[in-house]
């Protein structure tokens, strides 16, 4: 009886993908991640004194997440309890609390719960944790590959550990990749294959520090080659990788950090910069929409007046790209990244639009004046409505002379750069006119 229930682990450890027979048992094996789990960091304390309370782990995917969860579990030789948080709901959660609480109850020792994809759970699901996560019913490990104080409740995180992981570095990446290829029992050691120097290299650099993708790739290489004693180049590597970026998540962090660095990177008019990161997010599968929304959005906010056309070709690449789509669009969305970062800066119309909805805000509002008002009714004459009002039309200069707030306020600044440095000329001449010249 015991062995056939051997010869069948046997038989469904062999039938694993390479990279979940390759995962470390234990945390001697564990590759990266030195900053949390090398010797003297706070992780690998808690863990050498048994001592992990609930903790939150974020991070790309295969960084090892999963993997550091089993390693706590088995490390303090506690019973590991596993929700996916896309598959499991509130019921779920409460039967393995329920559990627990009863195992706590009666003198065993509390188990983990680990919650891969936490991110996905809503508020409520999340609720359900805080009273025995508290009271330390159980220990919880939370994964995701989002941003925790965006994804996780703040009362989550209050009660929580949180320790990031980085992308696996290339160096420890090609340690892995070696053991892979000799380990005999776990790896591809029994396959006789031999594997250039180069191509572990390319693949470390090419996996971006997800370890799953990097063993993934490696085991279709090998796998892909029947004879024995083959030797697998750098090109087979190449053809065995996937064409989207490792960990790129269109709705998660890396839109919004990606994104974040696109248009500061256009702001500060690095062209080269800003098209590599529209690159990424292109290889990432980036909407195109939300791409073009954001240069929009951009040629008001960094560009403004300094170079009015900039906000003609941003409307016109929304246009574009909305009628051909990828993958011809990147030609016109490359044209305009490259256009938008070269061009002049000022958020001068920003900064008035601020500073005018703030004075609406915070002062006293300021009564519209008579002049100004609507004259177009019954009535309005005997209220005193345009009463005074000149058109700037009947002026020789085309500037009527009134003042058309009541009060001295001045919002718009223009800068010294661009088109802007013309206005700003203009304006001095238009307030001096108005009377309102500082100088």
């Amino acid at each position: 009886m015991d062995l056939f229930a051997d010869q069948e682990a046997d038989h469904l450890f062999a039938a694993q993908p390479l990279a979940a027979r390759m995962r470390p048992q234990t945390l001697a094996e564990f590759v990266g991640q030195h900053h949390i789990v090398g010797e003297g960091k706070l992780l690998r304390r808690l863990i050498a004194a048994g001592r992990v309370g609930s903790i939150l782990l974020h991070g790309p995917p295969g960084t090892g997440k999963t993997t550091l969860a089993h390693l706590i579990a088995s490390e303090q030789g506690s019973e590991l309890v596993t929700l996916n948080a896309i598959s499991s709901g509130v019921k779920d959660v409460r039967e393995v609390l329920s559990k627990a609480r009863d195992t706590v109850s009666t003198g065993g020792k509390r188990p983990l719960l680990f919650i891969d994809e936490i991110h996905r759970f809503n508020k409520s699901q999340q609720d359900a944790l805080l009273a025995d996560v508290e009271s330390g019913i159980i220990s919880l490990i939370g994964a995701t590959t989002s941003n925790p104080y965006f994804a996780v409740n703040a009362a989550l995180i209050s009660r929580s550990q949180l320790f990031g992981l980085e992308p696996v570095s290339s160096e420890d990446m090609q340690q892995l990749l070696r053991r892979a290829l000799t380990d005999r029992d776990r790896g591809l050691g029994d396959r006789r294959v031999q594997v250039d120097e180069d191509a572990i290299e390319y693949l470390a650099a090419a996996a971006d520090g997800d370890a799953r993708k990097a063993l993934t790739a490696l085991e279709v290489a090998v796998q892909s080659h029947a004879s024995a004693d083959a030797t697998i180049t750098r090109d087979d590597i190449a053809e065995c990788m996937t064409s989207t970026i490792s960990g790129y998540d269109a709705t998660g962090d890396d839109h919004y950090d990606l994104a974040s660095a696109l248009i500061k990177s256009i702001r500060g008019s690095d062209v080269d910069a800003s098209l590599y990161w529209l690159a990424r997010m292109l290889e990432g599968g980036e909407d195109i929409r939300f791409l073009c929304r954001r240069l929009v959005i951009l040629a008001s906010e960094d560009i403004g007046n300094a170079d009015p056309q900039s906000l003609v070709i941003a409307v016109s690449a929304m246009q574009a790209c909305e009628m051909i789509g990828l993958p011809e669009a990147q030609l016109t969305l490359s044209q305009t990244v490259a256009y938008l970062s070269l061009a002049p800066k000022s958020n001068s119309a920003t900064k008035a639009i601020s500073a005018a909805r703030r004075d609406v805000r915070e002062r006293q509002v300021i009564p519209v004046p008579k002049m100004l008002r609507c004259g177009h009714y019954t009535g309005a004459e005997a209220l005193g409505h345009g009463d005074g009002y000149k058109s700037a039309h009947n002026t020789e200069e085309g500037v009527a002379e009134l003042d058309y707030l009541g009060v001295d306020r001045r919002y718009y600044e223009p800068v010294d750069r661009g088109y802007e440095s013309e206005l700003s000329t203009r304006l001095k001449e238009i307030r001096k006119q108005l009377g309102r010249d500082s100088e």
